[in-house]
């Protein structure tokens, strides 16, 4: 994917894999708020990290991004979703291995949290509260694109 603003160069969002890279997704799982207008944004607390991100994790082999990023939504996060536009791929290494993120916007649909080996704890924030909550700021551009994607900016 293409990401507006990042030119398509060896090392943009379209350059090939390196064989050792690690393939994951996720999504930026959202919401109509429940006590206010406008909209939150679900971050998860991992122990083993002790960060806050977006659900995402590894593709299994063979797997579809889309369907590893709403597995993984489930998994982490017990709720269901309704998958929307893509947002930002994002590359980063990880434990000194090359890693390749897809995500998308994704509209909770139902479900309820119970903390798990992965995660333990789950919040629903408005915006500018997840982005200050994010652990790792390559996750804030995440918000943005949301919010983009949403047109609500």
């Amino acid at each position: 994917m293409t990401v507006p603003g990042i030119p398509d160069t060896p090392n943009g969002p379209d350059a090939p894999d390196a064989p050792d890279t690690v393939l994951a997704a996720g999504c930026v799982l959202w919401r109509r708020s429940l006590v206010h207008e406008g909209l939150e944004i679900c971050l998860v607390h991992r122990p083993k990290y002790g960060d806050w991100s977006h659900p995402k994790g590894k593709l299994k082999r063979g797997e579809a991004p889309l369907a590893g990023a709403l597995r993984e939504v489930g998994e982490e996060t017990g709720h269901d979703c309704a998958p929307g536009a893509p947002l930002p791929t994002l590359r980063y290494r990880a434990n000194g291995r090359p890693k390749r993120v897809d995500y998308w916007a994704a509209e909770a649909t139902g479900g309820v949290f119970l903390p798990n080996r992965e995660v333990d704890r789950l919040l629903w924030l408005p915006p500018a509260a997840a982005r200050a909550r994010l652990t790792q700021p390559r996750d804030r551009e995440l918000v943005d694109a949301l919010l983009d994607a949403l047109h609500m900016t």
